[in-house]
């Protein structure tokens, strides 16, 4: 039976459970849930500049094959920057927006992009999406934090697409057993300041908590949510989500939550940061704290989230995006990846020619902190 590709605009109009039959559990963030709690809190909608457009693929009226993808008529949101990239097109009298993006809203956590059933050739897929999206007239279009595998295939497929690799730091546990167990891999120096660090902490009259799933109650969340919201009214922002979207997580899919909490003396939550766990990995996303404390970013946002993974048996713990300093506790560099069409064949070589650079760049950026490690090298 041949492919039918169309365009949805709107999680509302998918079957949650066929589209949750094509994302399994293993990445949250693709899940029919979390897309659709976008939606209806208003995150992503035309007015912020995030007019869901998902691309589907049919089999009749059965859901074989899907991918997030939203209209663009900015650059916010995304944590792959191509502001300069836009800025140089529209001063040479070019039009870079609206643009067409396949990604997570406000997510920058590598996972799969391309949702399909298990009877489904990939490559006939990915030829069908690749032929649908240069047809549609496209400006551009861009899939950001795929997976190697399927950013490999879709330039077999597709070879004008461009690839930028950009880094992030990841924790991996190494058959530590426990925290210690991972502290004993550092060397003597590293393993005393993680310490210290933790210690500092605890000598502020501050202690941690962390509540998982059904655990976490509205009372926590709207505390979080202060918290969140505290971290960019810092930089005169103001967050994407509101305490609605939140809610939505809470009621709809509250066995992927994991809330970690500092309390004050009094037992009085004062910080928080809220993750999201797949199968096998814990994702850091959001952090904010009432007070200000020495080291208790390190042991919310780092330390907790390690004690987490080793606890539940989750082998990977990807706590966001950049920060130099997660090389010193323990979290490894790791290459991520992003695909990007441009349907002007000047614009796209002299994009190309800028990421030959830019990755050349980026691959020596990944080698010089993997030097960086704290980890015992072995004789």
């Amino acid at each position: 039976m041949s492919l039918d590709i169309r365009d949805i605009g709107a999680m509302a109009g998918i079957d949650a459970q066929q589209w949750n039959a094509l994302a399994g559990s293993d990445y949250p963030f693709v899940r029919h849930e979390f897309l659709n709690a976008l939606e209806v809190t208003g995150a992503v909608c035309a007015g912020t500049g995030w007019t869901p457009h998902h691309l589907t693929i049919w089999q009749g009226d059965r859901l074989v094959g899907a991918m997030p993808r939203y209209l663009k008529d900015h650059s916010r949101g995304e944590y792959v920057f191509d502001w300069q990239w836009a800025d140089a097109w529209e001063r040479a009298g070019g039009e870079y927006y609206p643009k067409q993006l396949s990604a997570i809203p406000f997510t920058p956590a590598t996972g799969p992009r391309l949702l399909l059933a298990d009877d489904i050739d990939s490559d006939d897929a990915l030829t069908a999406m690749a032929e649908h999206l240069e047809s549609a007239g496209l400006l551009s279009w861009h899939l950001l934090f795929p997976e190697a595998g399927l950013a490999h295939q879709w330039r077999q497929r597709w070879p004008e697409l461009l690839e930028r690799s950009g880094m992030q730091y990841h924790w991996f546990d190494r058959d530590y057993g426990d925290f210690e167990g991972f502290l004993g891999a550092m060397t003597s120096k590293r393993r005393k300041e993680v310490r210290r660090e933790r210690r500092r902490v605890a000598e502020q009259g501050l202690s941690m908590r962390r509540l998982v799933g059904r655990e976490i109650d509205r009372t926590a969340i709207e505390h979080f949510y202060r918290c969140y919201q505290i971290t960019y009214m810092e930089h005169g922002q103001r967050g994407y989500l509101d305490i609605n979207f939140f809610y939505r997580l809470l009621q709809d899919m509250p066995d992927a939550l994991v809330l970690i909490q500092a309390l004050d003396e009094t037992t009085r939550p004062v910080a928080a940061a809220l993750c999201l766990r797949g199968s096998t990995t814990l994702y850091g996303r959001y952090w904010g704290s009432e007070v200000e404390a020495s080291c208790l970013h390190f042991e919310a946002c780092y330390y907790q989230g390690i004690e987490h993974c080793l606890a539940a048996g989750l082998s990977r713990f990807d706590p966001g995006t950049q920060g130099e300093h997660k090389i010193a506790r323990g979290f490894e560099p790791i290459a991520t990846r992003s695909l990007h069409w441009l349907a002007h064949d000047g614009f796209r070589d002299a994009v190309a020619e800028f990421l030959g650079r830019e990755d050349t760049a980026m691959a020596q950026m990944r080698l010089e902190a993997a030097t960086m490690l704290p980890f015992r090298r072995e004789p």
